[in-house]
């Protein structure tokens, strides 16, 4: 059942997250609420989803039981903010960030851990 209104595909299980960054080179995954935080970074995942064909862009609701895989994760200790946004290279975490971004900001992190 989805939890987020978006247009983004969303994981209701960990096992799916796991099966999706195996089998895709470059991944975004946003893990958040429908709130004001997390609205403005699933409307720049839905704007570049079209430009960005070599990245594969999907959420995951935060309260989901399932998300304590990114929430727990390592690379998330620490953060405070939501969503906690994860981009997956060949299957590992490439990078992490917290709380709200822009699109400059989610471009930079795309053009620097996935290429142009």
């Amino acid at each position: 059942m989805k939890l987020l209104q978006t247009g983004l595909h969303e994981f209701e299980t960990a096992a799916e997250l796991e099966s999706f960054i195996n089998e895709n080179e470059n991944v975004m995954v946003c893990c958040g609420r429908m709130g004001p935080m997390c609205l403005p970074v699933y409307d720049v995942m839905e704007e570049l989803e079209d430009e960005r064909e070599n990245v594969k862009f999907a959420v995951m609701a935060f309260d989901n039981p399932e998300a304590a895989v990114i929430r727990n994760a390592p690379e998330c200790r620490g953060f405070m903010g939501l969503p906690f946004t994860m981009y997956y290279k060949n299957g590992e975490v490439a990078h992490a960030t917290s709380s709200i971004q822009n699109m400059q900001q989610v471009t930079g992190i795309l053009d620097e851990k996935f290429g142009e």
